[in-house]
């Protein structure tokens, strides 16, 4: 791993607790919000927002979905970064899927990190929302980037479109929170676990949790009830990732999504929403992980499989 200190770019073993070996994820830093009145300090505003993701990761593609969903590709521009990390971290450039940086004209993700503070500490991630009139990160916080395209921005983009729909708030946020500990991170923490003990925590505490999704989904829906909500999206961006990745890359293989019926079905609904198909791509994903992870993969070789059909008829209606 690798992330600025004090301005400066320096090689760093990932972040783990010192006594389990258990991983830790860092805090997002910038915070701010953008709002439709600009009572925050940032006004919504067609063109005035940048946004810097990758196809790869799980986080940044949960913002390229709700830009897709909300009709907000001309309202906020976009820059795709390269799919392996360049000394650890992610490059711009014009490979197949890539969108150079049209905006600042950086090489490389840590230059926003330093435009914004050029003293920042911490890891230069993806999603960042930039804003063009003041020359700064706005926000690098992928849950906080969703709620704000999902209404901030709905002079331009389409308000019949709820992700975060106010009566089902508390069993999203109750859902989130779950999700988050043991599917979206917990992935992570199962991969990059530097103790036997950590890694079989993270493992058994994720497929506890998928079978207790799996069973969710034998009686409703989606995650909250009878229409898709922000909960489903926070989720799918790991669930399509994991048999090809997830369950080699980060030995999370006591079974295979497509061994849960029901989560299966639903990522293939999920996947045939209109819109989304176009925001997966799976060279993308199964180079980043394969190939930017060497004390996991040291040979960086990518496998040729699965073979999986997300386009499948999906039997949910």
């Amino acid at each position: 791993m690798a992330m600025l200190v004090e301005g400066r770019w320096v090689r760093r073993d990932d972040p783990t607790d010192e006594t389990t070996g258990a991983f830790l994820r860092p805090e997002s830093r910038f915070r701010d919000w953008v709002s439709a009145d600009g009572g925050s300090g940032y006004r919504a505003e067609p063109g005035r927002y940048h946004l810097y993701v990758s196809l790869a990761c799980p986080w940044a593609h949960r913002t390229l979905i709700f830009r897709r969903l909300k009709g907000l590709e001309a309202v906020i521009s976009l820059s795709v970064v390269e799919p392996e990390f360049d000394d650890g971290d992610w490059r711009f450039g014009d490979g197949p899927g890539c969108i150079p940086d049209t905006v600042n004209g950086c090489t490389h993700v840590r230059e926003l990190y330093l435009r914004t503070d050029p003293r920042y500490t911490g890891l230069a991630t993806v999603p960042i929302l930039w804003d063009k009139r003041s020359g700064r990160i706005v926000n690098n916080e992928s849950a906080d980037i969703i709620r704000m395209l999902n209404r901030a921005f709905d002079a331009w983009g389409d308000p019949s479109v709820d992700f975060y729909p106010e009566p089902l708030r508390p069993e999203i946020d109750r859902i989130n929170a779950e999700v988050y500990e043991h599917v979206n991170n917990g992935v992570y923490r199962a991969g990059f676990a530097r103790t036997q003990a950590a890694h079989e925590e993270a493992v058994r505490a994720l497929f506890a949790t998928l079978d207790r999704l799996e069973a969710l989904l034998s009686r409703r829906r989606y995650l909250a009830g009878d229409r898709i909500t922000e909960a489903d999206w926070r989720l799918f961006t790991t669930l399509v990732r994991f048999d090809a990745v997830y369950y080699l890359h980060f030995k999370c293989n006591l079974r295979r999504l497509v061994d849960h019926p029901n989560l299966w079905a639903y990522t293939r609904e999920l996947y045939q929403v209109p819109g989304v198909a176009e925001t997966v791509d799976m060279d993308h994903i199964k180079r980043h992980y394969y190939r930017s992870h060497p004390e996991l993969n040291p040979r960086r070789i990518v496998p040729v499989g699965p073979e999986l059909d997300f386009t499948a008829p999906h039997g949910r209606g």
